[in-house]
C-alpha cells in the first residue's frame, strides 16, 4: 500500500528570492544573507570571495527579509516574515556559530483579504518600528523601543486598497512611509503618511505626487543629505522630495530589482525583466538634486534581487536563471559590457517539467529538467554522485603504457608502499627493506633492512616519517633526512597490526605527531604519539571484522580519523590534535568489500576517496561529512596524479586496468547545464531513437514595434550530445502544451505526439488546438499526422494502443486508423465531460486519474465493450491542482497551489454506491513548494542488496528548483520513523522559534489540518548531523542503539 509516504529533498531550493548585506556575524565582517524561499544562507565576504558560514531551513516560506541595527548596537539583526504570517528577529551567536532568536510572533489577522501584490515588510531607517503590509487596507506596525525590543503590534487603516509598494523615507522626525498605489481608474500615485505611534494612526505626510507613469512599480527611498524618493516606471524614472522634481524617459522595460551602491544613495543598480543591468545616477551638489542619468552596464541573469557588496562586486540573485557574483569594471570589454561574471551559482528553478531516464544504461536514473525561464531557459541533467571523466585508460597487459625503471628501487620484490619524500627523494618499502632513492638521478641513497627472518607486513610514510609493522606486533618508527634513515623507536604490541597511518593533519604539512594503528584480534584502532610511540588512546570497534585502512584527514579545518573495515563499514571520529583523543564516533556502510582510503585535492579542498565495490568520495560541507558515490564500478586503488598532460587528475586501478581521469565538482548531485537561450516547457525521452523532444518558446524583442514576440517550437535533441538535431516551428500564437512518446495498435512505429493550443490575445480560454504526430526519421522530425481540437490539449497519455487527451474541460480518446490511401489519422472514439479544466491526467490500465483546475482529483474508467469513459469516483474537496500521479492501483497523489501534497484512496470495496463514488483523503502534508510535475523513478543505483531498492519512489520538481523524492514505505518502517520524527521535533528546534508541526500542517484558504501519513525526510535525516550526546538521548527514548538508528536513517538517505 502506498498510504505511508516519506518526503525528502534530493536537491535543495536554488531560486534566490531575497538578499541583503550588512555586518551580521561581527561588527567588522561584511555578510551577504540570501533567502531561497524556505532556506536562509549566510556568507562572509573575504578577499577570496564568498565563504559560506551557514545554510539553515526555515519552517515557512520567506515573504520578507530585512537587516536592521537596533539603537546602540554594533551589529545588525535579521527580520524575517513568512507567507503564513509568522515573523522572527534573528541574531548571530559567535560562540556557538549559530542563529539565536531575539523575538518572534504571529502577525495574522482573523479577517482581511491577503494582498494580491505580495507581502511587504520594511524597517524604519531610525529603527523606531517595523511596518508590514499583509492585507488590503491595513498597515501593521511593530514598534521598537529604545533598547531594541519589539512591542505589541497594531493595525492602522490604509485608504489605498491597491498598494504596489511601500517604503520608509529617510530623515523624517517622525517615521514616514511613502505609498505607491493604483486607484480604481487604474491611475498610479504616491502618497506619504507619518506614523503616529502614540495615537496608533496616520498623520498627513510631507508630500504627494499624482498621475505617475502607468507602469510605475518601485519606490526607492534616498538617504540624507538628499532625502525624497525615486519612482521607477516602465517608461520614466522620477525623483521627488516635495520640492525638487526631476524626470527622465527610459527605454520601455519592467524593473524587477534594485541595489544601492553608495551609502549616500547617489547611485543605484537597476535590473529589468530581460536581465539588462543599468546604473542610475543622481547628480547633486550635496544638497540639491540637479538631475538623473541612466547608463546601461551589460547583461546578467534576470535578477530577483541585487546586493552591492564592495569594490564593484555585486551579487545578482535570480529566480529564472543562475545567480551570479559579478564585477563592474571601469572600462567596457570588446562587446561594450562593463559586467564580468566572477562566479555562477546553479539554479534549477523554475522546473516546469522533467523526465527520468537512464542515459548511460547502467541502472542509474538521471533527471532531465526544463529549467529557467525566458532567455535563461536550459535543460539540466541531474544525477546522483560524482562523475570521473575518463581522460585515458589502459589494459595492464598491453603496450600503451611505457614502463620506466627506477634504478635504486628493488624491482623484483612486491612494493608495499611508495612515496615522495623531503629533499627531492623517493621511498620504497618492500617486505624486506626500506629504500631511499634520489628522485632526479634515481640512484639508491640509503636503506634500512628488516632483521633476518622478519618481514615487513604493513607500512606507511609521509614526506619525512616512516612507520612500519613486522610480524609479531612489532612497530618501528623511522625518520627521513637528507640521504639518511634514522630508526628512532621500536615497540612490540600484543596483537598483529592490520593497518597504519601517519598522514599529517596538524600545522606542519610534512610531519605528524600522531600515528593511527589498526589491530587484529581485539579489533581496535589505537592512537600513538610520535616519535616515542606511547599509546594515547584505544577505541574498540566491536564485531569480528578487522580494520583494513586508517586515515587522518582534515576536512574544512576539522581533523578526523577515518577507519575502514573489511566488510565495507567505515567509522569516523573527530581527533583532538593536541591530546590525541577521539570523540563523536559515527559508523556508516559504504559497500560490502574491504575499503582503502586515500586523500586527494580538488579545487583547494582535501577530500577522501574510499576505493571498494561502491567507490565513494568523502567530503565536508557546512561542517558535516558527506558521502557521494562515484560513477565507477569496483575500484581497488586510487592515487592523485598530476602531470603536464593530465593536470589535477586521479589514477584509478581496477581489475586489470588503469584509468586516469579528472573529477567533477564535489557535491551530492552532479548537474550538467545545456543552455538553450529559450524557454523549454515540456520534455519527453524516446529510447529507440536516443532523442529527447521538447516544446520551447523563443522570445525576441522587435526593435521597430517595441514589442516582445514569442515563437514556439518542437525541438529534437540528441540524448548524448544534447545538440538540437531537428526543429518544427508551430503556428503564430500556437503554444506547445504537452508531449509524449507512444505507439499505436497495429503499427510497429514509435511516435512523438505533441498537443498544442492557440493562445489568441482576444480569448480567455483557447478555443482551438492541434495534436501533431511526428516520426523520427534519420534523426529528423517528420510530421505524420495532425488533428484539430476544440481547445487546448493540456495533456496526452498513451492508452492501450490509443491516445488519451485532456482538452479544455473534456477527456477525449483517439484511435489510430488507416485511410484508404495508406496514410494514418487520429479518429475520435469517445470522451468524458464534466471538468472545469482537465489539466493533469495519468492513466493505468483502464483507469484514468484527472487533476482538475479547481475540483481536485477524479477517477474515470474506460469501458472497451461500450466504447465509453465514465466517472467512477471523485474527491469532493476544492483543491486547485498543480500535478497528479498514480502511486498504485488504489492510491493517487496530488499537489495543489497552496504548496500542499495529499493522497486519496479509491474505496472499491465500500458498501454503498455513495461511498464507492468518493475518493477518500488518506494523507495530507504541507510541502511548502509549488510542484509542477511528478514522475516515477529513482535517482540512485538500484542495488539488489539494499532494502532501499525495494521501495517505490516518485520524483518531483518545483518552481524553486527543488528535486524531491516521495517514497512509499512498508507500515512497520513508517511507524518507526514516525516515532523518530516525533522525538526529533523535541530536540531540533526550528530557526526563529517556528513550529515544525504548524509548518507541515496541510493548509489552504479553506482549512488547516495536521499532517498525516507523510513524514518529513529532511528532518529525519538531520538526525545524522546531531552530536553523539543528542543522538544517544534520542536513541534511548526510541529504545534502540545509536548504531541501529544511524543504520536505519542511512538506509533512507540511500533513496536520493
Amino acid at each position: 500500500m502506498s498510504i505511508w509516504n516519506y518526503v525528502v529533498t534530493a536537491h535543495k531550493p536554488t531560486n534566490v528570492t531575497h538578499s541583503c548585506v550588512g555586518n551580521f556575524t561581527s561588527p567588522h565582517e561584511l555578510n551577504l544573507i540570501i533567502a531561497k524561499c524556505t532556506r536562509v544562507e549566510i556568507h562572509l565576504l573575504t578577499a577570496q570571495g564568498l565563504q559560506p558560514l551557514l545554510d539553515v531551513p526555515i519552517y515557512g516560506r520567506i515573504a520578507t527579509l530585512e537587516l536592521f541595527r537596533p539603537p546602540g548596537e554594533s551589529q545588525d539583526v535579521l527580520f524575517i516574515s513568512t507567507e503564513r504570517y509568522k515573523f522572527c528577529v534573528l541574531q548571530w551567536d559567535a560562540e556557538a556559530t549559530e542563529l539565536v532568536t531575539r523575538a518572534m510572533g504571529d502577525v495574522s489577522d482573523r479577517i482581511g483579504r491577503p494582498t494580491d501584490n505580495g507581502q511587504i515588510g520594511i524597517v524604519d531607517p531610525d529603527c523606531r518600528l517595523i511596518g508590514l503590509h499583509l492585507y488590503d487596507g491595513l498597515f501593521k506596525v511593530i514598534p521598537i523601543d529604545g533598547k531594541g525590543q519589539l512591542k505589541e503590534a497594531f493595525n492602522i487603516r490604509l485608504e489605498e486598497l491597491q498598494v504596489l509598494d511601500i517604503k520608509f523615507l529617510y530623515g523624517c522626525s517622525k517615521p514616514t512611509i511613502a505609498v505607491l498605489y493604483q486607484d480604481n481608474k487604474d491611475a498610479r500615485h504616491v502618497k506619504t503618511y507619518e506614523v503616529q505611534l502614540k495615537e496608533k494612526d496616520f498623520g498627513e505626510g510631507p508630500w504627494l505626487q499624482n498621475n505617475l507613469d502607468n507602469g510605475a512599480g518601485l519606490l526607492i527611498p534616498v538617504p540624507l543629505p538628499l532625502g525624497g524618493a525615486i519612482i521607477i516606471g516602465e517608461q520614466t524614472i522620477v525623483y521627488y522630495n516635495g520640492s525638487a522634481f526631476k524626470a527622465i524617459p527610459i527605454r520601455p522595460s519592467i524593473t524587477k530589482a534594485y541595489g544601492k551602491v553608495d551609502a549616500d544613495g547617489s547611485r543605484y543598480l537597476l535590473s529589468d525583466h530581460s536581465g539588462m543591468l543599468h546604473l542610475l545616477v543622481i547628480t547633486h551638489d550635496k544638497e540639491r538634486v540637479l538631475g538623473l542619468k541612466v547608463e546601461p552596464l551589460g547583461e546578467t541573469s534576470a535578477a530577483s534581487t541585487l546586493s552591492y557588496l564592495d569594490n564593484g562586486v555585486v551579487y545578482v540573485g535570480s529566480s529564472y536563471g543562475d545567480s551570479q557574483l559579478i564585477k563592474l569594471n571601469s572600462q567596457p570589454d570588446p562587446k561594450g559590457s562593463y559586467v564580468e561574471v566572477l562566479e555562477s551559482f546553479v539554479n534549477l528553478g523554475p522546473i516546469v517539467d522533467l523526465c527520468v531516464v537512464d542515459l548511460e544504461r547502467q541502472g542509474q536514473g538521471q533527471v532531465v529538467t526544463c529549467s529557467g525561464a525566458f532567455k535563461d531557459g536550459s535543460l539540466r541533467i541531474v544525477r546522483n554522485g560524482i562523475g570521473i571523466n575518463e581522460q585515458a585508460s589502459a589494459e595492464l597487459q598491453d603496450d600503451e603504457l611505457e614502463e620506466t625503471e627506477i634504478a635504486g628501487f628493488d624491482s623484483d620484490a612486491q612494493t608495499l608502499f611508495c612515496h615522495n619524500a623531503v629533499h627531492d627523494q623517493l621511498v620504497q618499502i618492500t617486505a624486506s627493506a626500506l629504500k631511499l632513492v634520489d628522485a632526479s638521478s634515481r640512484r639508491l641513497l640509503n636503506e634500512w633492512r628488516a632483521p633476518q627472518g622478519v618481514s615487513i607486513n604493513v607500512a606507511t610514510a609521509n614526506a619525512s616519517q616512516v612507520l612500519l609493522a613486522t610480524g609479531g606486533g612489532n612497530l618501528v618508527y623511522i625518520e627521513i633526512g637528507r640521504e639518511s634513515l634514522k630508526e628512532l623507536k621500536h615497540i612490540q604490541l600484543e596483537y598483529e597490526i592490520s593497518c597504519l597511518d601517519i598522514n599529517p593533519v596538524g600545522d606542519d604539512p610534512a610531519h605528524s605527531h600522531l600515528a593511527a594503528v589498526g589491530m587484529w584480534t581485539d579489533i581496535s584502532v589505537r592512537i600513538f604519539s610520535l616519535p616515542n610511540l606511547e599509546m594515547i588512546t584505544k577505541e574498540h570497534l566491536g564485531g569480528e571484522i578487522i580494520p583494513r585502512s586508517v586515515l587522518f584527514c582534515a576536512f574544512e579545518g576539522v581533523p578526523y580519523l577515518l577507519c575502514a573495515l573489511g566488510d565495507g563499514h567505515l567509522f569516523n571520529f573527530i581527533v583532538d590534535i593536541s591530546s590525541g583523543q577521539l570523540s563523536d564516533r559515527k559508523k556508516i556502510s559504504l559497500g560490502t568489500q574491504p575499503i582503502t582510503l586515500r586523500t586527494f585535492r580538488s579545487k583547494n579542498a582535501t577530500h577522501v576517496f574510499a576505493a571498494s565495490d561502491r567507490p565513494t568520495v568523502i567530503y565536508s560541507s557546512n561542517r558535516k561529512l558527506l558521502y557521494s558515490n562515484v560513477n565507477l564500478k569496483e575500484v581497488n586503488h586510487m592515487c592523485p596524479f598530476n602531470s603536464a598532460s593530465f593536470p589535477d587528475s586521479l589514477a584509478i586501478g581496477k581489475e586489470g586496468q588503469l584509468t586516469i581521469g579528472t573529477i567533477d565538482d564535489i557535491q551530492k548531485l552532479h548537474i550538467r547545464t545545456v543552455p538553450l537561450g529559450e524557454h523549454p516547457r515540456r520534455i519527453c525521452h524516446q529510447e529507440i531513437s536516443r532523442t529527447f523532444a521538447i516544446c520551447s518558446a523563443k522570445y525576441s524583442y522587435n526593435l521597430t514595434s517595441g514589442e516582445d514576440t514569442e515563437t514556439h517550437f518542437v525541438r529534437l535533441i540528441d540524448d548524448q550530445t544534447f545538440e538540437i538535431v531537428g526543429s518544427h516551428q508551430l503556428d503564430t500564437y500556437e503554444n506547445g502544451c504537452s508531449i509524449i512518446t507512444c505507439s499505436f495498435t497495429d503499427d510497429s512505429n514509435i511516435y512523438y505526439c505533441v498537443g498544442t493550443a492557440y493562445a489568441l490575445p482576444e480569448e480567455n480560454e483557447p478555443s482551438k488546438g492541434r495534436i501533431l504526430v511526428f516520426a523520427v526519421e534519420d534523426g529528423k522530425l517528420q510530421l505524420v499526422a495532425e488533428k484539430e481540437t476544440k481547445g487546448a490539449v493540456y495533456n496526452l497519455n498513451s492508452f492501450n494502443g490509443k491516445l488519451l487527451a485532456g482538452i479544455n474541460q473534456k477527456i477525449q480518446l483517439y484511435k489510430w486508423t488507416l485511410r484508404d490511401d495508406g496514410t494514418r489519422e487520429l479518429q475520435s472514439e469517445c470522451g468524458h465531460h464534466g471538468h472545469i479544466l482537465a489539466l493533469y491526467v495519468q492513466s493505468r490500465g483502464d483507469f484514468i486519474v484527472v487533476g482538475d483546475l479547481m475540483k481536485s482529483i477524479s477517477l474515470l474508467i474506460y469501458k472497451p465493450e461500450e466504447g465509453a469513459i465514465e466517472e467512477r469516483a471523485r474527491d469532493y474537496n476544492a483543491n486547485w491542482m498543480t500535478a497528479v500521479e498514480i502511486l498504485d492501483d488504489d492510491i493517487y497523489l496530488g499537489a495543489e497551489n497552496s504548496f500542499n501534497l495529499f493522497t486519496v484512496r479509491k474505496n472499491s470495496d465500500a458498501a454503498t454506491d455513495e461511498e464507492r463514488g468518493r475518493l477518500e483523503v488518506v494523507g495530507e502534508y504541507h510541502l511548502g513548494e509549488f510542484v509542477n510535475r511528478f514522475r516515477h523513478g529513482s535517482l540512485v543505483m538500484c542495488l539488489p542488496d539494499s532494502e532501499a531498492s525495494q521501495i517505490p519512489t516518485v520524483i518531483f520538481g518545483t518552481v524553486n528548483g527543488v528535486i524531491g523524492v516521495i517514497a512509499s514505505l512498508p507500515h512497520e518502517q513508517f511507524v518507526f520513523l514516525q516515532k523518530l520524527q516525533h522525538n526529533l521535533v523535541k530536540v531540533i528546534k526550528g530557526v526563529g522559534g517556528l513550529s515544525h508541526e504548524q509548518w507541515r500542517s496541510f493548509s489552504n484558504e479553506r482549512k488547516t489540518v495536521d499532517a498525516k501519513n507523510f513524514l518529513d525526510g529532511d528532518l529525519i535525516e538531520s538526525f545524522l548531523d546531531l552530536n553523539r550526546n543528542r543522538m544517544e538521548e534520542i536513541a534511548s527514548s526510541m529504545e534502540v542503539s545509536v548504531e541501529e538508528l544511524c543504520k536505519r536513517v542511512e538506509e533512507m538517505t540511500r533513496l536520493h
